[in-house]
């Protein structure tokens, strides 16, 4: 198994990711980037953060880097950050796992996350234990910048028509989990003119009240209150903020991949240009990218695939279908308070987000998982099977195989021995049918 997975690396706080191993990250990225430089450390607000950032901070002075410690921040506010202001980043964060999950994820100096291939590298001298250490005079140099999520929110209303948007004084309710988002988006929005009625908006790393993972079924209470005041619309985010889920003014949930068509056609009716999302997107962002006339570009899953792809082509808009989306006007990685900034824009232009997401094609969904000791055979088998048959077939990332009325996508998991199965139709029995060739297909080829 990669040492790094889709978004970094994590485990449980203190027994996988421990002071030694945030030491030796950073001690390795000093080393991969020749031991000069700046690096902005930023966290979430989990209670293990403070103890592994300093542990970071440690290693990347040792190897002689200058170190910029931003504080409590989401993960977007860190890379808009590091954009303007360092050589590289390093966040401290498990995203949307548990409350006694944590991880560090490695920004590249664009404010994009580390590219695969450099994430190899660093990996190979993490391993190595072959670490550049700086001469004693040369051991780094430690400054603090309390600024970092003012410039993030600057930039997110310099990236919409934040005029239009403060003229409707919309009302908003906001359940930022306790987590990074506690500190910009409440504020975020209040900027923008809205009313803000805020849930779990305290920074506590315990999470006390819902896991970091902001799912429906743990958001009941913002769905009530969004009726009840009469709000425009409902947002919810994950530990460090990079994504975020809605509810319209209704107080109905927006299926995450229902919110990626919504603002693909928003953006396409403003702009022309090609869009990028992975391969297990739906094909909603299909029939949104052919009905503007633009090409869609399928990527391998994880928004750095999304964003490098993003910016080779230009593309005007991309994300993934879990609330991760991808504004290049504002910055190439996911951001879970731009698209909200984003969301109040669309409003403000007349249109309610239930109308948008009914505007949307309605698909159905399954999902499973199979259990396979040995992945590489069987998804080799798999590919074999497959390509042996006349269906279209897409292997960018796993085994999609295309069909007149859906696809069926087969995948390996990065951090177990198991292979996911997603399928898509038009009708749910026809889903539920497709997935179940596909865990044929599966437990065929082991």
């Amino acid at each position: 198994m990669a040492f790094f997975g889709t978004n970094g690396v994590r485990g449980i706080a203190n027994e996988y990711i421990t002071p030694q191993l945030a030491i030796d990250v950073a001690r390795s990225l000093g080393t991969y980037m020749g031991s000069s430089g700046v690096v902005a450390i930023g966290r979430d607000t989990r209670a293990s953060g403070e103890m592994l950032k300093s542990a970071a901070i440690a290693g990347a002075l040792s190897a002689g880097l200058t170190v910029i410690d931003v504080g409590i921040c989401p993960t977007p506010s860190v890379q808009y950050y590091v954009k303007e202001h360092a050589d590289a980043g390093i966040v401290i964060t498990a995203s949307h796992n548990p409350r006694e999950y944590n991880g560090i994820k490695l920004i590249a100096g664009d404010g994009t996350e580390l590219s695969r291939e450099a994430e190899k590298e660093i990996e190979k001298l993490y391993y190595s234990k072959e670490f550049s250490a700086a001469p004693w005079q040369k051991t780094g140099d430690l400054r603090h910048d309390g600024n970092a999520n003012e410039y993030y929110m600057r930039g997110i209303i310099n990236s919409v028509d934040h005029e239009l948007i403060r003229g409707k004084k919309f009302k908003v309710v906001v359940d930022t989990g306790c987590g990074a988002g506690s500190v910009t988006l409440p504020f975020l929005l209040q900027k923008l003119g809205c009313e803000v009625l805020t849930l779990n908006g305290q920074v506590d790393g315990t999470f006390p009240w819902r896991n970091p993972e902001p799912t429906p079924d743990v958001l009941t209470e913002l769905a009530d209150i969004v009726k009840s005041s009469g709000a425009s619309m409902g947002v919810a985010q994950d530990g460090d903020a990079d994504r975020a889920v809605f509810f319209d003014e209704n107080g109905n949930f927006i299926e995450e991949e229902v919110l990626l068509a919504m603002m693909a056609k928003y953006v396409l009716e403003r702009k022309t240009g090609t869009i990028v999302t992975p391969v297990s997107s739906s094909s909603r962002m299909l029939d949104v990218a052919k009905e503007a006339g633009v090409e869609l570009i399928w990527t391998a899953v994880g928004s750095i695939n999304v964003a490098r792809k993003m910016m080779d082509t230009g593309a005007v808009f991309g994300g993934e279908g879990n609330g991760g989306l991808i504004f290049p006007e504002h910055q190439y990685c996911r951001d879970g308070a731009m698209a909200c900034a984003k969301f109040l824009e669309i409003i403000a232009n007349g249109q309610k987000l239930s109308e948008l997401a009914q505007s949307v094609p309605a698909y159905f969904n399954s999902k499973t998982k199979v259990r396979a000791e040995d992945l590489q055979s069987t998804m080799e088998q798999v590919k074999k099977e497959v390509l042996s048959k006349d269906n279209e077939v897409d292997t960018t990332d796993g085994v999609k195989i295309w069909y007149d009325d859906g696809w069926v996508l087969i995948r390996p998991s990065g951090t177990e021995p198991i292979i996911r199965i997603f399928a898509e139709s038009k009708t749910k029995e026809r889903a539920d049918a497709l997935m179940n060739e596909g865990v044929e297909l599966v437990n065929s080829s082991k």
